[in-house]
């Protein structure tokens, strides 16, 4: 069973960037796919982007697209997901999760549909 860590959250203002990244206890790290997710107080959590298990194919939001990045280095067995342009919609704790079963990248976007997730870490994005 694959253990998530996430890290990289923080505090920053509108316009900023951050990268997060979320590490894997796996070395089979390339038999995952992963996706990120993230929850703002008192809402439900919803999809921000996912990688395929080999970083061909990636998914995003439409409300993260052309602002986040998803890649993954499966050597170091580590995902990224690099945010630009932050928003204080942005604010939220983001999930890392993982799939142990590949499906088309584009259907991976339910909360339901990952198998393994971090705890998570907090980004804040100040006005």
């Amino acid at each position: 069973q694959v253990q998530l860590v996430e890290s990289g959250g923080g505090l920053v203002q509108a316009g900023d960037f951050l990268r997060l990244s979320c590490t894997a206890s796996e070395r089979t790290f390339s038999n995952y796919v992963v996706g990120w997710f993230r929850q703002a107080p008192g809402q439900e959590r919803e999809f921000v982007a996912a990688v395929s298990r080999f970083g061909q194919s990636t998914n995003y939001a439409d409300s993260v697209k052309g602002r986040f990045t998803i890649s993954r280095d499966n050597a170091k067995k580590t995902a990224y997901l690099q945010m630009n342009s932050l928003k204080p919609e942005d604010t939220a704790v983001y999930y890392c999760a993982g799939r142990a079963w590949a499906l088309p990248i584009a259907t991976l976007t339910e909360v339901a549909k990952y198998d393994y997730w971090g705890q998570g870490t907090q980004v804040t994005v100040s006005s």
